[in-house]
């Protein structure tokens, strides 16, 4: 049992790693549902928290002032307001409600991704910045998914892939800092979590280069489509084991 700890948390933080580097994002979503299938999903947030802020330091570095501060300006406040909301709400949530609400935001965002493909989102405003962003703080801090809601609106800002690899990138180091404060007063950083995260480190510095790697030299679209099936599979799997 601990191996697969272990592996699957190896494979979540190299998920989590090349999307930091700016390659295929959406791959970052199969890290939380791959490992909560060997581990809480509780667990599995903890151990990966301090090497989210590790990684988010490596991508900041690479994408310095590629960001877009209008965009932050919404974005940043209105997620830690989420982050807030989530720390107060943290004791009424089951494992087995995360697991539900894990797999749902999965599912959504497969198929936002498509709606998202065929132009039908709506143009995007502040209101809508500042309802996603709040609500990325909030599925970040339970289960660090915050990509889902905050595309709904960063989505439709038609950025270059540059500005929004650097904004999104900035964002998250600003609101997974945040996270460390309400993760240590749940005691969601204990030992036995910092224990595998220590070992993954490696794994984090490494994958984060390789995703900056792959972003310059290969075509995401069908790497898309299957990091899409796959997250859908992982979704429906939560949401079965939940209910």
């Amino acid at each position: 049992m601990e191996t697969n700890i272990y592996l699957f948390a190896a494979i979540g933080v190299f998920f989590f790693g090349i999307a930091k580097g700016g390659f295929a994002g959406p791959i970052s979503m199969l890290a939380i549902p791959l490992m909560s299938l060997v581990m809480s999903p509780l667990k599995a947030a903890g151990i990966l928290l301090p090497l989210l802020v590790l990684m988010d330091i490596i991508a900041i570095f690479i994408f310095w002032k590629k960001w877009d501060v209008r965009i932050l300006k919404i974005i940043i406040p209105a997620s830690i307001i989420g982050i807030i909301f989530g720390t107060f709400t943290f004791q009424y949530t089951t494992e087995n409600q995360i697991r539900l609400i894990v797999g749902i935001i999965t599912i959504l965002f497969v198929i936002i991704s498509v709606v998202q493909k065929n132009n039908l989102l709506l143009r995007p405003t502040k209101i809508k910045g500042y309802f996603w962003a709040g609500t990325s703080g909030y599925t970040s801090f339970l289960i660090h998914a915050g990509a889902p809601p905050m595309n709904f609106y960063m989505l439709p800002l038609k950025l270059d892939k540059i500005t929004y690899i650097g904004t999104a990138t900035y964002a998250y180091f600003i609101i997974n800092l945040v996270k460390l404060i309400p993760y240590y007063y749940l005691n969601l950083l204990g030992p036995s979590n910092l224990r595998i995260s220590f070992y993954l480190i490696p794994i984090a510095i490494i994958s984060v280069g390789i995703g900056y790697y792959l972003q310059k030299i290969i075509s995401e679209k069908i790497f898309f489509n299957i990091i899409y099936i796959l997250l859908f599979v992982s979704g429906l799997k939560l949401i079965y084991d939940a209910i």
